[in-house]
């Protein structure tokens, strides 16, 4: 399950505004890569939409069924907004129904064919 925590309100490059979701996956326990001390965190994603700001503020709280996966991607920049450093990262975040993971966990991909 995830859950619906906010939202985040955009423009496209002809001023119409739009809305996504900011949905939040289920505590986890990880291991620190610099200290190997264990600590919780959530993933979290936008997710889009087609609602109004009205609707969306009603949604927060909501809980969906799926789960957000740790996706790898073509490398890009990130900057931090607290510390302005710029990270290259090669992965995002992104929602998968329980339908789609089922697929995707089940699925041979091309590349896994001998």
């Amino acid at each position: 399950m995830v859950t619906i925590t906010d939202y985040k309100a955009f423009q496209k490059e002809n001023g119409e505004k739009f809305y996504s979701l900011v949905v939040q996956g289920g505590v986890e326990a990880v291991k620190s890569k610099e200290s190997g001390r264990t600590y919780l965190t959530a993933k979290t994603t936008n997710l889009a939409c087609t609602f109004n700001e009205i609707t969306c503020k009603s949604l927060i709280g909501t809980q969906l069924p799926g789960q957000i996966r740790k996706v790898e991607v073509d490398p890009y920049d990130y900057t931090d907004r607290t510390t302005g450093e710029i990270v290259e990262m090669t992965h995002r975040y992104e929602y998968l129904s329980d339908e789609d993971a089922i697929i995707n966990d089940n699925v041979v991909k091309p590349e896994e064919v001998y």
